[in-house]
């Protein structure tokens, strides 16, 4: 049941003892969104860490009235809007389902639990937050260093299931640019 965010884990950190996976297995729990629906909203406090069994999300702030794509999420990964789930304070974003999907998630009693129980969670926590570290800082010197067309090539390179699954609109807004702009730049790429 369980085996997926196992393996995850197994390797983050190898060393994990069948006992130290049982305690954390015993704090999981299960979650399915459809597609539309959010898994939190700006203004709501954060309180669970989400790992991405199947399906893909969306994160997303609302800027001027415009949606701003920040990323997207999909299976084998985890999601969270991580700053209101540490600091306990309303979120900035939203994250919503593209896909229909399923989560499993650890609350934030219990992973404070967790970290004082059994110390290799803190190493495994540590980790995952240093991934998203690495994302959000790829991200952001993206943004500021590439052009248009750069960031284009980058997320198709790195992700290129976006394309088939998450609408023009939402890539435009993750790139930076209009959805009339993605148009002219993928018209431009198949050209090519």
């Amino acid at each position: 049941m369980f085996a997926q965010i196992r393996e995850y884990y197994q390797r983050l950190a190898p060393e994990i003892t069948d006992e130290e996976w049982e305690v954390l297995e015993n704090m999981l729990t299960f979650k399915s969104l459809q597609k539309g629906e959010f898994l939190i909203k700006e203004g709501e406090v954060c309180n669970h860490v989400s790992f991405i069994s199947s399906g893909l999300l969306r994160m997303y702030m609302n800027s001027n009235g415009l949606e701003v794509s920040l990323g997207f999420v999909g299976t084998n990964e985890y999601i969270s809007s991580y700053e209101s789930f540490l600091t306990r304070s309303p979120s900035l974003e939203n994250i919503d389902a593209i896909e229909n999907t399923t989560l499993i998630q650890l609350n934030f009693d219990n992973m404070q639990i967790l970290y004082n129980k059994k110390p290799i969670y803190q190493k495994v926590g540590r980790k995952i937050a240093e991934q998203l570290f690495i994302w959000l800082n790829q991200r952001s010197s993206a943004l500021l260093l590439l052009t248009p067309e750069q960031r284009y090539d980058q997320m198709i390179e790195n992700n290129p299931y976006l394309l088939q699954s998450v609408p023009q609109y939402m890539l435009a807004t993750y790139i930076g640019i209009t959805p009339r702009h993605l148009s002219r730049i993928r018209k431009q790429k198949l050209g090519k």
